[in-house]
């Protein structure tokens, strides 16, 4: 038997992740991701997929994000129709951000019809939520750490990656007539001292290795995130200030609310109302709750009548109602609303109603790229464009770092140091400028390693006659 791979997405880039492993007579595909980010990138999402759809068999999922699962809905209406494996955490989160981005691509399609800026005489969005909601009945939910079979050659084991409530490291046993390999995905690694999530699963052997190198070029900063936290809280708080945080929906939010109960429980800062107005974010902290076992939190969960993500000042708000009542709220609170860049949702008409007292403050918690609302707040403009009006920004804006939910450069190398034995080759993926350079330099430097940095579409022979 031989086995080829094939590069689809996630190769010089940080989106798009697909990875098509062939076995002659069975394919199968790790990851199903949505190009993001650039025109040309998200242009893909467009074209004809780079295989017939009909020869591949099976998908396996390593976690819930949009660049990893957001291509699903196109290729299951494309005619895919197997079965695809992933985390229990994984299928429930992957349902609440599938709908969504199906809803989101309605809205824009309809939107730019109205507005008549698209090239096509009646845009189309590229999946409805009736697509979205088909990928539904044929994802297969597995458990950590017990083996599967998708075919009677290929088993599949899933094991913690952090970075997400889920997320997976998959290694993959491919049983030849007169051997076995492993393949191992890293999938998107998280922090080895999350204070909620389990650190990456050290993996000893593989024959041929994923890693991703979404920050291959970066090293965390040492600042305690808590205490930067409880000082832009405080700053606020001095001037009886509302605190707004845009914030991602999934595991951002999460970990704040860890932070924020922990700074109230050691009286670091004041017991004031949370409010967390998301209906996706409350939907995926309620899975936390769910899935307690899948994090470090399960004693706390278990044992506490009060806990991070159950206490008197944190106040869900699902209702639109509920989230119009704080338009005119004044004095010292903290709403938590998505989008994460403030580029959309409700976050907006808060930052459209608060940001012009000087009084509140704005904590933003994660990267904003160039042209977000969020970098816009950042880079200090006097105003920022919200309805179409140019609102003026009193408000003082702090940035928290340190809360970033994937492994840098140091812990990726911690983690790779955990083989035993090198891998036959291994694969930088899901990063673009310096990150996959500098991770192949280190990882061939220190430790020996064969290192290749794929491009998109390209293939490579990964076992001949096994």
């Amino acid at each position: 038997m031989d086995v080829t791979a094939k590069f689809l997405g996630g190769a010089s880039s940080v989106t798009g992740s697909k990875y098509l492993i062939d076995l002659g007579d069975f394919e199968f595909m790790v990851d199903c991701g949505l190009f993001q980010g650039r025109r040309e990138l998200r242009e893909r999402n467009w074209d004809k997929f780079p295989i017939p759809v009909d020869q591949l068999e099976v998908i396996i999922l390593t976690h819930a994000h949009l660049d990893h699962i957001g291509y699903l809905p196109r290729i299951v209406k494309q005619g895919f129709k197997g079965p695809i494996y992933c985390t229990e955490a994984t299928a429930e989160i992957a349902k609440i951000l599938l709908l969504d981005s199906g809803k989101l691509q309605e809205e824009e399609a309809e939107f730019a019809r109205k507005k008549g800026y698209s090239r096509h005489e009646d845009p189309q969005p590229l999946y409805t939520m009736e697509d979205a909601e088909a990928v539904f009945p044929q994802l297969v939910p597995k458990p950590f750490d017990k083996p599967f079979s998708i075919h009677p050659s290929v088993d599949v084991v899933f094991f913690h990656a952090g970075h997400i409530l889920g997320a997976s490291i998959v290694k993959v046993l491919i049983k030849g007539a007169s051997q076995t390999k492993k393949l191992v995905f890293s999938g998107d690694l998280g922090r080895y001292h999350d204070p909620v999530l389990f650190p990456p699963t050290r993996i000893s052997k593989a024959d041929v290795l994923w890693i991703e190198s979404t920050y291959g070029d970066r090293k965390a900063s040492s600042t305690k995130p808590e205490d930067a936290l409880a000082k832009a809280i405080l700053d606020t708080f001095d001037r009886e200030g509302l605190v707004i945080i845009p914030s991602f929906a999934v595991g951002r939010t999460q970990l704040l609310l860890y932070h924020m109960y922990q700074l109230m429980e050691k009286r670091k800062i004041p017991k004031v109302p949370i409010f967390l107005d998301s209906p996706m974010a409350i939907d995926t902290t309620k899975l936390y709750l769910d899935f307690h076992t899948d994090h470090r939190l399960s004693d706390m969960i278990l044992e506490e009548n009060q806990h991070a993500f159950n206490h008197p000042q944190l106040h869900y708000f699902q209702k639109r109602e509920q989230s119009m009542t704080l338009n005119d709220y004044r004095g010292r609170a903290i709403i938590i609303s998505a989008s994460g860049m403030a580029t959309g949702g409700r976050i907006l008409h808060h930052l459209f109603h608060h940001l012009p007292h000087e009084k509140n403050g704005v904590i933003i918690v994660g990267y904003q790229p160039e042209g977000t609302r969020g970098r816009r707040l950042l880079d200090g403009e006097p105003t920022v464009r919200i309805y179409g009006v140019d609102v003026p920004v009193k408000a003082k804006v702090h940035q928290i770092v340190g809360l970033s939910a994937h492994a840098d450069q140091e812990e990726l190398m911690d983690w790779a140091e955990g083989f035993s034995d090198r891998p036959k080759v291994t694969f930088i993926v899901h990063g673009e400028g310096n990150g996959p350079e500098e991770l192949a330099l280190k990882l061939k430097e220190e430790l020996g390693w064969n290192t290749v940095i794929p491009q998109y579409l390209e293939s490579f022979v990964l076992f001949e006659g096994i």
